[in-house]
């Protein structure tokens, strides 16, 4: 392991990135509004996280699409600094250049080469409307975008699960389906904590170190929450 002067372990940064589909049909049902109460709920767990593990820098960020895809949280943000602005739903369903627009953050530079494996979390209601595929071998062909961890949550009975299993790339870990808020807001914390303890932990350290890939042991996912009929999306 690399250390400071006198012996310090040095900290690794560790991205965590969530990917949001804003897309029109997130307007329905609440789904937007329940992504954003999700998200912030999670963010004093993932500090509680960041807290029990300080050999790793955690900054959080955001991508959000629909007609094409930006920034909702540009910079690379401390976890302890970070605050959530709420989305907004409207538009198509632009996954692929989602796709696009995290891997060329995750290229050297600007990642270093010193990072820890990143979390990318990708959430969607639909199915994507532009080059998914294409964008995603981008993606997946940037050695910290093969590496990271990738977790997907399926919004809705409809949303289609090809395209989230593609981004996940690995059969040990499902695509996660919210079928209603209770649903969501469980695996967004879990995403935001578990995940993410699992990739911050020593051992994923020394993989790095050692070369390898992202070799972070992603834990269980929670149970999917059962909802009233009338709550169902």
């Amino acid at each position: 392991m690399i250390r400071r002067p006198g012996g310090e372990l040095a900290s690794r940064p560790l991205h965590f990135i969530w990917i949001c589909d804003c897309s029109g049909s997130m307007q329905s049902d609440g789904k937007i509004q329940s992504l954003n109460n999700a998200i912030r709920e999670a963010i004093p767990h993932m500090l509680r996280v960041a807290d029990e593990n300080p050999h790793a820098q955690v900054f959080v960020r955001a991508v959000k699409f629909s007609d094409g895809a930006q920034w909702h949280v540009a910079q690379p943000t401390p976890i302890a600094d970070f605050k959530w602005m709420d989305l907004q739903a409207g538009g198509v369903t632009d996954m692929g250049r989602a796709m696009q627009v995290v891997a060329e953050q995750l290229k050297i530079p600007p990642m270093s080469e010193r990072a820890l494996p990143p979390v990318l979390v990708l959430i969607s209601d639909g199915q994507p409307t532009d080059d998914f595929s294409g964008s995603l071998a981008e993606l997946l062909n940037i050695p910290w975008g093969r590496r990271a961890v990738r977790i997907a949550i399926a919004i809705g009975e409809d949303a289609d699960h090809e395209p989230l299993k593609a981004f996940i790339s690995n059969p040990e870990i499902p695509v996660l389906q919210a079928n209603n808020s209770e649903a969501l807001v469980n695996y967004i914390k879990w995403a935001s904590t578990a995940v993410l303890k699992a990739a911050s932990s020593p051992a994923s350290q020394s993989q790095v170190m050692a070369g390898g890939g992202s070799n972070v042991q992603v834990p269980a996912p929670p149970p999917m929450a059962s909802a009233p009929p009338e709550d169902v999306w």
